[in-house]
């Protein structure tokens, strides 16, 4: 027999997940692959750490499967990060920044990632903390300098 959670218990379980943060996409006119050499460049010239780089369509294929071309960069700068770690240790969570390249079922390869100040909303993190503002000009520019 197939057991239902209570009524008061789902609610309960659905108002403790985060919300989804709002996405921000950067169209591209390189191949994904290109587009992330280019994050990477960028993020490396601008003193961040790489801390890793996957492809996913590799992943996939390794297992026997198709996924569109695909890599995320994962990439932090202490000078920006810890003053959030410091507001709110949780931040972690969302730390490092992670940048995704894909191409979709048309053939656009865009660059997403997720705003900062919607990531650490739920937070104990000031909405108007300077580091906040300092991330979003960085995947900004960093971003688009990737997708020229």
């Amino acid at each position: 027999m197939k057991k239902s959670l209570p009524l008061a218990g789902a609610i309960a379980l659905a108002s403790a997940l985060p919300a989804a943060a709002e996405l921000v996409t950067v169209p591209s006119q390189k191949p994904v692959a290109e587009t992330m050499d280019a994050l990477q460049a960028a993020v490396e010239g601008a003193g961040a750490t790489v801390f890793a780089r996957v492809d996913h369509a590799a992943g996939a294929q390794n297992a026997a499967l198709e996924l569109s071309p695909s890599q995320l960069l994962i990439f932090g700068n202490p000078k920006l990060g810890t003053p959030e770690m410091q507001a709110d240790m949780r931040a972690g969570l969302y730390l490092p920044l992670k940048v995704l390249a894909y191409e979709d079922a048309e053939g656009q390869v865009w660059l997403t990632y997720e705003d900062p100040a919607e990531m650490l909303s739920g937070l104990d993190v000031p909405a108007d903390a300077t580091f906040i503002a300092k991330m979003q000009g960085a995947l900004g520019k960093l971003t688009a300098a990737a997708a020229e």
